[in-house]
């Protein structure tokens, strides 16, 4: 009987460290970030790992201009439809994607991959599902990256991408 009450006790503990912290880990500087919106009848969900500024020069040098990045740290952003959707006058269909970017100081490109879990330095060429362009903005200062739908009305809404004081708007609209 005691065999068995510390096997269960020795199993208990082992399912606890499963939380990083409980195995006095410290949590990820970038920690995870959802964001969901009904538009219409369609969910939107969008799910990353959120860097912070730090006091560091963001765009155009850490994220370099022209270059492939995901808006995320770890593993790359992903967004989850559940029905079909326009962004920024480009058809999308319901699924889940990767997103990545290319950012540019006039103009961003905004590439919707059909590879979703994928790590954040590796951009799966080939999947890509749909590219938009999409012109940012300024804003005030995120400190941590973000996305949001400041704007939801009937059958649309604007989803952000919000990090330092860049904003990259993308016109979504339920089909």
């Amino acid at each position: 009987m005691n065999r068995r009450v510390a096997l269960i006790g020795t199993i208990a503990a082992a399912l606890s460290c499963a939380a990083a912290t409980a195995c006095g880990q410290p949590p990820r500087r970038s920690q995870l970030g959802v964001v969901s919106q009904m538009v219409a009848d369609t969910r939107v969900e969008i799910t990353w790992r959120r860097p912070v500024a730090r006091g560091r020069t963001l765009f155009g040098v850490l994220v370099p201009w022209g270059k492939i990045w995901t808006p995320s740290a770890d593993s790359a952003a992903r967004i989850s439809l559940s029905r079909p959707v326009e962004i920024n006058g480009a058809q999308l269909a319901a699924g889940t994607y990767g997103v990545w970017t290319i950012p540019d100081s006039t103009q961003w490109t905004v590439i919707f991959s059909k590879e979703a879990p994928a790590f954040h330095l590796r951009y799966p060429d080939g999947q890509d599902a749909l590219r938009v362009k999409a012109t940012p903005t300024k804003g005030e200062h995120v400190e941590t990256l973000s996305f949001g739908f400041p704007v939801v009305d009937g059958d649309s809404a604007v989803l952000q991408l919000r990090w330092g004081t860049t904003v990259v708007p993308l016109l979504m609209k339920a089909r």
